[in-house]
Formats: structure tokens, C-alpha cells, sequence
């Protein structure tokens, strides 16, 4: 497995590097912006670990650069940031997972080994469509009545599982671990900040309704009342 660390701090960097080599990972370091572009778009890599505060631009906007420029490789943030805020930006970055510094080597490689495995499992239909709304895996367009559709990286990713399952009704831990990985505490609205932001984008403006919340459950997506 292919990893590129993006990290200039060399003490750390030198650390990770050694610690994912000793577990059979093959491991790039970029020290900077420009060197991670340079390499990321040059190179096939399977996995990108990207620190926030590195020189050139932040890893935030080197995350958007690489998703616009079509790069679907599994991203972490890394970064001293923990609010929620935070984590939200990285996400709608279209980051995969996020962990916070200092974190305990071990965790590391436990979230490296759950986001590739959701990576190379996730298996769905090409396209996707619920009365009127169509979503592309391939394209990542979205659409509602032929009315194109603008959807962050982790909505798009919410309302995939959704329409994937139509008539299944997923908890908020259960949307945490499919799409992120991993649980948020119970004092976390994140999950919900998300669907009423999709409801918003889909359903407000359209009829029927898709999104619909079983009250003590969950979120599911039919094309009833």
C-alpha cells in the first residue's frame, strides 16, 4: 500500500514514516505544498495523510485541489485543530477522515486500515435514482427534476448510502462509521448539520419529499409520505 505524507515538521514525519514502513507500508514525504502537488499529481498513490499548517497553501486547500482535480485516493487530515467547526471544514474539504494531534501512533494505523477497507469494499451502482432524483457515482452529479444539484463531498457521500438503501433506516452512528469511519460523541451534531443541509438542497424545493427521520431511529430515504 502506497501512502504520501504530507508533513513539514521533520521529527514527525521521519516518525510516521518509520512506523508505517516497520508495518509493510511504502511511504512518500512531501515537506510542503508545492512538493505534494508535484508528486500527488504525477503519482498513483493508495492512501494521502495531509497535515493542515504545512508552508504554501494549507492542507485544506491542497484537499480541494486534489478533488477538483478528480483524485478520488482516501485522504486524512492531520492537524492541533479539534472543534467541531473544524473537522466540519476538513470534511466539506472533501477529506475522508480526520484525526487530531497528538495522536497515539496506533490510532493512526487503525484508521489508515478502516478507510482503506471501506475504500476498496465500497461496491454500488454506477448510478443511482429515487423519483426524481438522480445522483452518478461516475460524474459525482447530482440531479432533482433535471436540475443540476451542488453537493459537498460528504453529502454526496450521505446521500449515496441513502439512496443505495432506499428503505433502510441508518442511525447517526451508523452514518459516522460508513462515511467517516468512525463514531462521533453523542454531543456531536455533525450528522445532522449534514442532512438538514441536504434536505435543503434536495427536498426543500421539490415534492415528494425523500428524506424522511424515524423519530428514535434514524434517517431513511423513501418516495412516500
Amino acid at each position: 500500500m502506497k501512502i504520501l505524507l504530507v508533513e513539514d515538521d521533520l521529527k514527525i514525519s521521519a516518525f510516521v514514516k518509520l512506523g508505517l514502513e516497520e508495518n509493510g507500508y511504502n511511504v512518500t514525504v512531501a515537506y510542503d505544498s508545492t512538493m505534494a502537488e508535484r508528486i500527488v499529481f504525477n503519482k498513483e498513490f493508495d492512501l494521502l495523510i495531509l497535515d493542515v499548517v504545512i508552508p504554501g497553501i494549507n492542507g485544506l486547500e491542497l484537499c480541494k485541489k486534489i478533488r477538483n482535480a478528480d483524485i478520488k485516493t482516501p485522504i486524512i487530515m492531520v492537524t492541533s485543530l479539534d472543534a467541531v467547526e473544524d473537522k466540519i471544514e476538513g470534511f466539506d474539504c472533501g477529506a475522508d477522515d480526520y484525526l487530531v494531534k497528538p495522536f497515539n501512533f496506533k490510532e493512526l494505523l487503525s484508521r489508515i486500515k478502516a478507510l482503506h477497507r471501506r475504500h476498496t469494499q465500497t461496491i454500488m451502482a454506477p448510478q443511482q435514482k429515487i423519483a426524481d432524483l438522480e445522483l452518478d457515482t461516475v460524474t459525482k452529479k447530482v440531479r432533482r427534476n433535471n436540475k443540476e444539484i451542488i453537493l459537498t463531498a460528504k453529502e454526496f457521500a450521505i446521500l449515496e448510502l441513502l439512496m443505495s438503501n432506499k428503505g433502510k433506516v441508518f442511525d447517526r452512528i451508523e452514518i459516522a462509521e460508513k462515511i467517516w469511519g468512525f463514531s462521533f460523541n453523542s454531543g456531536t451534531n455533525l450528522i445532522d448539520v449534514h442532512i438538514n443541509s441536504l434536505r435543503n438542497k434536495i427536498d426543500k424545493d421539490f415534492s415528494p419529499k425523500l428524506i424522511h427521520t424515524q423519530i428514535g431511529f434514524g434517517y431513511v430515504m423513501k418516495d412516500e409520505e
